[in-house]
């Protein structure tokens, strides 16, 4: 099984012709840690759309000669993308481009839909035939078809939300406008922000405003959408307040980068917190405190100022691989080179190891034994949070859990497992002390799921039936 995370969205929009792919560019870079696969940018030029989209990173797809290839344009949509609904294949790279009746749309998409199965089955045997696998498509689909009888595109995606369950936070491009939502959970995140200029940005996080040099105005709310055009910023807020609002308290823990602001919290903030709490709740006798680079070293140092115990670099990642969670072939391949220890630090030491999350136990094991080479004495293991114990049906690809370690064993038995000598979560009902707040989503946790659990789990049903079919 490979676990994934999500996706990152991006979109601009001025009053006059601007290098747009150049700023969606920069943008995308600043989303990279959201989604290593694949990237896509759409430009509006006058109401004609171009696009780019490719399998790989940002560097690798947008190179010099394909970004001059083109034009300026008053807005733009662009994504990074993880797979969690579909499979990494160039027909899943994202915006989605729709052209129907009515005029063309592109569509990117930060998420999962819970109901997504449901939703597609009903489309296809009402005729629709779908040329990807992702749950975006879906979505696209849905509102293609409320946009037939609706005034606007606007109301149009005001009426799909109605049929959509689970986490999305979309930028949607028309012609003439550029649109953004977000569920009414608000599972993920999504904020805009204004340059010196006054081009408008929309982001899956802050991060991504300030590489553009926009100033962050504000998140956009769960069940609100926003529409960018000739009349300036319009708030649509009829799904506001539908439904109890539930962040995803992993963007927290490992998705977000520790220089964003999520709904008011800073993801730096959130992390120190999660070190204090299991200082406070998993104390150790040790000489140093390390961090797994790069999610697990806010915790360590918050571990380390409150336990007094000193904080160390213990660890060097190499930055050329990526992240060993998320990366979608080669992941025990690229653990092995992803770390080094280094010995000087370590030698003769009790360690304090404080990483985010443990899924399988694999990379915890490997990190472990790296840390006993290089001549550790003990090695503590703390967790940045809870036990992953269930699967999640929201943007994070995890849709069974039978590969989940902690599902199955007791913490004494993965420490063991990974040759560690002890080994401690965060207390679930600590999580609000991070975020600062009661409204999360922590299904992946505790179990507590904000929707219905859907019927058909399956990730990729699409890919599942063309095997089916070619055995």
């Amino acid at each position: 099984m490979s676990v994934h995370e999500e996706c990152g969205v991006f979109g601009v929009i001025a009053d006059k012709p601007i290098d747009a792919a150049g700023l969606c560019c920069r943008g995308l870079y600043a989303l990279q840690h959201r989604g290593q696969e694949s990237c896509g940018i759409v430009v509006n030029d006058d109401g004609v759309f171009v696009s780019h989209k490719d399998l790989g990173l940002v560097s690798e797809v947008f190179t010099g000669d394909v970004l001059s290839s083109f034009p300026a344009g008053t807005m733009a949509a662009a994504h990074t993308r993880y797979g969690t609904t579909g499979a990494s294949n160039r027909s899943n790279c994202q915006p989605i481009e729709v052209n129907h009746q009515k005029g063309h749309m592109a569509l990117a998409h930060n998420g999962n839909l819970s109901n997504a199965a449901e939703l597609r089955s009903a489309l296809e045997l009402n005729g629709a035939i779908f040329h990807t696998s992702s749950d975006t498509e879906t979505i696209a689909y849905i509102v293609t078809k409320e946009r037939l009888t609706a005034p606007s595109i606007e109301e149009a995606l005001s009426r799909a939300m109605k049929t959509l369950e689970g986490a999305y936070s979309l930028v949607l491009m028309s012609p003439q406008k550029l649109i953004c939502a977000r569920d009414p959970h608000g599972f993920r995140p999504l904020c805009f922000g204004r340059t010196d200029d006054g081009v408008y940005v929309i982001a899956s996080e802050s991060c991504a405003l300030k590489a553009v040099g926009a100033e962050f105005i504000r998140d956009v709310e769960p069940g609100e959408i926003l529409i960018f055009g000739r009349d300036g910023v319009i708030s649509r807020r009829e799904h506001c307040a539908e439904k109890p609002k539930k962040l995803c308290i992993f963007e927290y823990i490992y998705f977000a980068r520790p220089d964003s602001v999520i709904d008011g919290r800073s993801v730096h903030a959130a992390r120190l917190e999660a070190g204090r709490v299991l200082a406070r709740t998993e104390p150790v006798q040790a000489d140093l405190v390390i961090g797994v680079p790069d999610s697990g070293l806010d915790a360590a140092l918050g571990y380390s100022r409150a336990s007094g115990i000193p904080y160390g670099i213990g660890l060097i990642k190499n930055k050329y691989v990526g992240r060993t969670f998320i990366a979608p072939e080669g992941r025990s391949d690229r653990v092995k080179i992803k770390l080094s220890a280094i010995e000087d630090a370590v030698r003769g030491k009790r360690i304090v190891l404080i990483d985010d999350s443990i899924v399988r136990g694999t990379t915890g094991g490997r990190i472990v034994s790296l840390l006993r080479e290089a001549g550790a004495k003990e090695i503590h293991m703390r967790i940045s949070a809870p036990p992953f114990l269930f699967p999640c049906f929201y943007g994070t690809d995890v849709d069974s859990d039978s590969d989940l370690i902690a599902r199955h064993r007791s913490p004494e038995e993965i420490a063991a497992m990974m040759g560690a000598d002890s080994l401690a979560f965060l207390p679930v009902e600590s999580l609000c002390e991070l975020s600062g707040s009661r409204d999360l989503c922590s299904a992946c946790f505790d179990g507590r799921y904000p929707t219905k659990i859907p019927a058909d789990t399956r990730k990729n049903r699409f890919e599942q039936k063309l095997s089916e079919l070619t055995k």
